[in-house]
């Protein structure tokens, strides 16, 4: 079911409470507009899932691209269980979207497999700045909240 349909951000699943899990955050400083509200978003779930703010780690980098650099150094830190990323890129004029969105879709599966720890893709591909907001606590939801959800969940597992 496409976000068009519904709301994402309401969990079929009761949120998982873990107060000693060490979760990093890597965030992209581009369109900050959405990756703040993004951020706001992860960290208010994990904070209701009761994970202490010092058992977070937040990493600011420039764009979506160097997602995959931070990730693969918060994965590689012993006191890090799960890492999210966040951040976005919008569809432009250019095919510039398509390699930045197929890299850092590849690069944090990657660092996924590496470290053999849940590295979070919490990437929003919209075609447009509306779209991004949407789901950034707009009417799709917060994508950040189902980037900490899915952390919290595959921690779980």
């Amino acid at each position: 079911m496409s976000s068009a349909d519904k709301n994402l951000s309401s969990f079929s699943r009761e949120l998982p409470s873990n107060p000693e899990a060490k979760i990093g955050i890597a965030v992209s400083e581009w369109n900050e507009e959405v990756t703040g509200a993004l951020l706001k978003g992860a960290l208010d779930t994990l904070h209701e899932a009761d994970v202490a703010k010092e058992n977070i780690t937040i990493v600011h980098v420039p764009g979506s691209y160097e997602l995959i650099l931070a990730s693969q150094l918060l994965a590689q830190r012993d006191d890090i269980n799960a890492v999210i990323t966040i951040g976005c890129v919008i569809q432009g004029e250019t095919r510039h979207f398509d390699f930045i969105c197929s890299a850092v879709a590849h690069g944090v599966a990657d660092v996924n497999l590496k470290y053999n720890k849940p590295i979070i893709f919490g990437v929003l591909t919209p075609d447009n700045q509306q779209q991004a907001l949407d789901r950034a606590g707009g009417k799709h939801g917060n994508k950040g909240e189902e980037a900490a959800y899915t952390a919290l969940r595959m921690l779980d597992i």
